[in-house]
């Protein structure tokens, strides 16, 4: 285990520091009455270039709640990637390795936004640019962090290839597998938290068995994000945790489950157990579809902790039902 660095907000424990390893996308999204329908053609109400990337947006979510981290991945030398590049620094995340590719177009996702609900369409761009080559680039800084954090907007050789080197380096990992694909048995017995939704975990795990059963083979690594519904995790001890959703009037949902996974991911490298990282992470990720933008929705660290107290007294209350 890497030792801590640098202080945290509460001032009597150490903040260790994070990476993240991901795409870098600008986000076109345009809003309208509702989803369309294969073959439909529907007028929009708006459209907007809001930057985004499960990446970038992760650690833009955990900058804006306090943590020290540093964005890896790769841009395309043109004005989309210039913008996104400011908007990081602006956060407070550090950007000083992120690969400018020429001759290659910044990621760009395709977001629809309707009945409080989205559908996204990725063009990786420049994220294929992130491939074993830039990671061998970056593994010296990369060795001077205690926590990596990935997603699968990016080449999922690389992401192989970057856990395989935060467990030979005693770095702890944390795979987001969003969009959607098959992880490899091996990579999920190396990453320290693996943390799909439910339609992400049947695809890794087949439909053979029920979500408390595969948390329960995978203690205190596997989270299991529900949406509306929560969040779920097992204890060490065997007791299935549940920490349920902040009831939220929904403005837009992109970025929702990024912003979880920052929050939960700057909790646990300030030392939280796992419940407390997780109610924390949920609230956030709730207070971030009060707002349209994935980015722009994030919360700070005031305005969870201000929630805390409503989300703690819910869990509780629906802990006692259950018993």
């Amino acid at each position: 285990m890497k030792q801590e660095t640098g202080k945290t907000q509460e001032g009597n424990r150490e903040m260790r520091k994070l990476a993240v390893v991901g795409s870098i996308n600008m986000d076109m999204t345009v809003t309208a009455e509702r989803i369309p329908k294969k073959g439909e053609t529907l007028h929009g109400d708006s459209i907007s270039l809001i930057p985004g990337g499960k990446g970038a947006n992760q650690a833009v979510a955990m900058a804006k709640l306090g943590a020290q981290v540093e964005m890896f991945g790769c841009v395309g030398d043109d004005s989309n990637g210039t913008m996104l590049l400011e908007t990081l620094m602006k956060a407070g995340v550090k950007t000083g390795h992120i690969k400018v590719c020429k001759d290659t177009p910044t990621g760009i996702a395709m977001i629809t936004v309707a009945e409080n609900d989205n559908t996204i369409v990725v063009v990786p761009g420049a994220n294929g640019k992130a491939d074993r080559a830039y990671i061998d680039e970056i593994k010296p800084y990369l060795a001077e962090y205690d926590m990596v954090v990935l997603q699968h907007e990016i080449p999922l050789d690389t992401i192989s290839y970057v856990i395989d080197f935060c467990a030979q380096k005693g770095i702890e990992a944390v795979l987001n597998p969003a969009p959607a694909a098959e992880v490899p048995m091996d990579i999920i017995e190396k990453v320290t938290y693996l943390t799909p939704n439910e339609h992400e975990a049947v695809l890794i795990f087949g439909e053979g068995k029920s979500t408390e059963e595969l948390l329960r083979q995978y203690p205190e690594k596997l989270i299991i994000t529900q949406g509306s519904k929560g969040v779920s995790s097992c204890l060490k001890s065997g007791e299935i945790l549940h920490v349920p959703a902040r009831p939220a009037k929904v403005a837009d949902t992109t970025g929702a489950g990024d912003t979880l996974n920052g929050a939960f991911c700057v909790r646990r490298a300030a030392g939280d157990d796992l419940k407390s990282a997780l109610l924390y992470a949920n609230t956030a990720a709730s207070l971030s579809t009060e707002k349209f933008g994935a980015q722009a929705g994030m919360p700070s660290a005031a305005e969870v902790e201000k929630e805390l107290p409503g989300v703690q007294a819910a869990m509780e209350a629906e802990k006692e039902l259950g018993q």
